[in-house]
């Protein structure tokens, strides 16, 4: 598939019902996903040798109520960012915009609520970020990035509202499945796409979903692999195109 990160879920999901090799040509605006599996983004005609030269990974998807996604989906704040038209052309300025909105004096954070691993439960949460695999937040050698796709856990980040608990707002922590509830249809960016989803909303990690072909000229890996977070970097493996 060429295109970004919105269009390479849809035809990823296709491939890994029928256990088809996935091409990744990085064609869409940011790229989140290329980077993350290897794909050298600036090099758009050289991802094309994965069909007759490439190496090939086995790597994880999640899904979100039945729905397929590659990098992530985000809730609250975020998720109302993504809906807005201005957001493609003025990213940083809508979120901010929308934060504002939100945590203003007189509005309330999204009704979103969920159960840590801890078993203690958020029930004003302001952002929600649930990833296919965890992003490196401590040290990540390039911001944004997971290091391995491989991981069979799904990456979750939440932040509560202001107050909400004398316990850090933040947390962030890994597991197979998550629930968030909601007493009416979430606003939601699924790999950057606006999306309502209906409650409550399951999330669960699909290990060892997709087969990724990719160029034996790019690198194969996150740039951020070698953190070892979550085990040891992919060791991408010939394989045959059928």
């Amino acid at each position: 598939m060429a295109g970004g990160d919105g269009s390479l879920a849809v035809v990823a999901a296709v491939a890994a019902a029928n256990g088809i090799p996935f091409v990744c040509v990085p064609a869409g605006t940011r790229n989140h996903f290329a980077l993350d599996v290897g794909v050298d983004r600036h090099d758009l005609i050289g991802a094309l040798d994965a069909f007759t030269g490439g190496v090939q990974r086995q790597i994880d998807m999640a899904e979100v109520n039945g729905r397929a996604f590659l990098n992530n989906v985000s809730l609250g704040i975020y998720g109302d960012a993504v809906h807005s038209p201005a957001y493609r052309e003025a990213k940083v300025r809508t979120l901010l915009e929308t934060a504002a909105e939100v945590m203003g004096p007189s509005a309330e954070a999204p009704a979103l609520s969920l159960v840590d691993d801890l078993g203690r439960e958020h029930r004003h949460l302001t952002i929600v970020l649930v990833s296919n695999n965890a992003y490196a937040l401590d040290r990540p050698l390039v911001t944004g990035t997971r290091p391995a796709l491989d991981g069979g856990q799904l990456g979750i980040v939440v932040l509560d509202a202001p107050g909400d608990s004398p316990r850090p707002p933040g947390r962030a922590w890994t597991a197979p499945r998550l629930e968030v509830n909601a007493p009416e249809p979430v606003h939601a960016g699924v790999d950057g796409e606006a999306v309502d989803l209906s409650p409550p909303l399951r999330f669960a990690i699909r290990p060892a979903a997709l087969r990724v072909r990719i160029s034996s000229r790019h690198p194969g890996a996150s740039p951020s692999a070698s953190l070892h977070l979550l085990g040891p970097p992919p060791r991408p493996q010939l394989g045959p195109i059928n």
